[in-house]
């Protein structure tokens, strides 16, 4: 068979046309993709869970921890002045705020930090480490 221009005309033409077709496809997905990652983001935001804060030990001085109020950037910090032990508190965070508690103690060598979310452990600190840190998790609801 002899090519001729119009043939290869013709062809180029089909393949031009796939390619298009192909990178329309592609870039749909993508934005389908990008899509659901803001919506995953929306719903994160503005979605609420409850942790709980638990602290053991003697010689607490107090005890700091994001409360539920303000952004994930800037969280309300509430503050216990000398609270009795063991010490327990559930609260009501929003979106990708972290939860976080700050023990300070004069004797951190049987202090321990806990936070749990739906019955389950998701940080734990124990001695030098609760003091110096506290407990601070990732939002269980990222993810």
């Amino acid at each position: 068979m002899k090519r001729t221009a119009s043939t290869a005309r013709t062809v180029r033409t089909a393949v031009s046309a796939l390619a298009v077709t192909g990178l329309a496809l592609v870039l749909g997905a993508c934005s389908e993709a990008a899509e659901k990652a803001v919506d995953q983001v929306d719903k994160s935001v503005n979605e609420t869970y409850e942790v709980t804060y638990e602290i053991t030990g003697s010689s607490i001085e107090s005890i700091d921890y994001h409360a539920g109020g303000g952004t994930a950037m800037e969280p309300k910090v509430e503050s216990e002045k000398k609270p009795a032990t063991p010490w327990k508190k559930t609260v009501t965070l929003k979106g990708i705020m972290p939860p976080a508690v700050m023990p300070v103690s004069l004797d951190p060598s049987d202090l321990t930090c806990k936070i749990t979310h739906n019955g389950k452990v998701i940080k734990e600190a124990k001695a030098e480490q609760a003091m110096a840190g506290g407990c601070v998790a990732v939002s269980p609801i990222v993810g």
